[in-house]
């Protein structure tokens, strides 16, 4: 293919058409539809819902519409799905695509500094891949936010509010991860290494900062059952994207790889790390259960959770790869291994979340624990499932990585075996 070469990197000279309207992209596009859909649902919902004021209710006090609008403002449904449980699953979805992207980046970088040769020949591939899911996880952000937010972060900024707080954590992170890709593709192999340290270490700080900007965004002062008392949190939510990512890595290396003379070599390798991982997390989950406080822990293990939990992210996540990587076996295992590890992950992360917000305050009034009153009934689980709005959004969240990884490798190659 013709080239077109600018500071030593080698751009793909390809037609529009072949650009934009490959099978890939038809797939990307279709899926972002669904989330441009669930944007206008979750737009409507919020400022162009029913409004219930002196003027309508004196024309027509029997109106449907009215009624409802008048039961949202007594109850706190305006502007939100819910304002006791709003928009969560923006949030699982953030978290996991943040987490795992970055887990990706991380691993590949350390695989780098290791001399893991057959994971360095692919680096490039495996860090735009997670690149593109870090800007799906910020796709899903900035919807949740909305317009209106975003506007308002810079008009009246409080610099100490999470949201800024993202700002220049992604405005530093994304340019050196680029950057390590350019290195990567213009074959710069010992700057590579050195800036793999980099990279690296810069991973790590994205997980824990997102750590403390989520912790501002849930309002952890307020005493979470969840949140201040799992154990070293921090580690935990990068060994659980540790395995997520090497569930994405098993399918891409799959998809892009399987016909490379390196693809049994890749696949052991990721086969090797993902049980190991695998394992820590297994312990990781008994210990966290003995000390996190019993009330949330029941909920999990034992109430409305119970299934999800056991059925989904347990089996899912731990239970089946670990029997699937156990043993060295056909590339075909670690696949099943992979897609399991990819499902499992996000359920795992959505328990997490909504989990969380079932059970989520403390004996903050030393007056026993608080809980939620929905249209006057007492409940200490508080729980709904995810708006459609959100669903939709999620789904073009997809469609965003899958778009950036398929205009990049287009243009770039990223996909290309090379040596190291």
């Amino acid at each position: 293919m013709e080239k077109i070469i600018i500071a030593g990197l080698e751009i793909n000279k390809i037609s529009i058409f072949k650009l934009l309207f490959n099978k890939a992209m038809l797939v990307a596009y279709v899926l972002l539809a669904v989330g441009i859909y669930g944007i206008y649902e979750a737009f409507d919902e919020r400022y162009f819902s029913v409004v219930a004021n002196a003027h309508t209710a004196g024309l027509d006090p029997t109106n449907p519409y009215l009624i409802q609008a008048m039961k949202d403002a007594v109850f706190g449904h305006v502007g939100e799905v819910s304002r006791e449980n709003p928009w969560t699953l923006f949030i699982v979805n953030y978290m996991y695509m943040i987490y795992t992207g970055s887990g990706i980046i991380f691993l590949v970088a350390l695989a780098e500094l290791m001399n893991i040769e057959v994971i360095a020949k692919t680096a490039a591939g495996f860090m735009t891949l997670g690149l593109a899911m870090v800007f799906a996880g910020l796709f899903t952000i900035a919807t949740d936010l909305n317009m209106l937010n975003m506007l308002s972060m810079l008009t009246s900024p409080n610099f100490n509010a999470g949201m800024w707080l993202m700002l220049p954590l992604y405005l530093t992170y994304i340019p050196f991860v680029m950057f390590e890709i350019y290195l990567l593709i213009t074959n710069k192999k010992e700057w590579a290494k050195r800036f793999a340290l980099i990279v690296l270490l810069l991973s790590v700080g994205v997980d824990i900062i997102e750590y403390f900007i989520q912790a501002k965004l849930f309002s952890m002062n307020v005493a979470r059952h969840l949140w201040t008392e799992f154990p070293a949190l921090t580690f935990y939510f990068i060994i659980t994207a540790f395995v997520s990512s090497l569930g994405i890595m098993g399918l891409y290396a799959f998809f892009d790889h399987r016909k490379s003379p390196i693809y049994r070599d890749l696949m052991e390798d990721i086969r090797k790390a993902m049980l190991f991982f695998v394992i820590i997390l297994s312990a990781y989950e008994i210990l966290a259960y003995l000390v996190v406080d019993k009330s949330w822990a029941f909920n999990i293990l034992f109430g409305p959770f119970k299934y999800a939990y056991f059925g989904g992210y347990i089996f899912l996540t731990l239970v089946l790869p670990f029997l699937l990587t156990f043993n060295k076996g056909k590339p075909i295992l670690t696949i099943i291994a992979s897609i399991s590890t990819i499902i499992g992950g996000y359920i795992g992360r959505y328990l997490f979340v909504y989990g969380g917000n079932a059970n989520p305050l403390s004996d903050r009034f030393a007056t026993g624990y608080e809980k939620y009153d929905f249209y006057g009934v007492a409940n200490s689980i508080n729980y709904e499932w995810p708006h459609q709005a959100e669903v939709f959004i999620v789904i073009g969240s997809i469609g965003v990585a899958l778009a950036v990884y398929k205009l990049v490798n287009l243009l770039l190659s990223v996909s290309k075996i090379r040596e190291h």
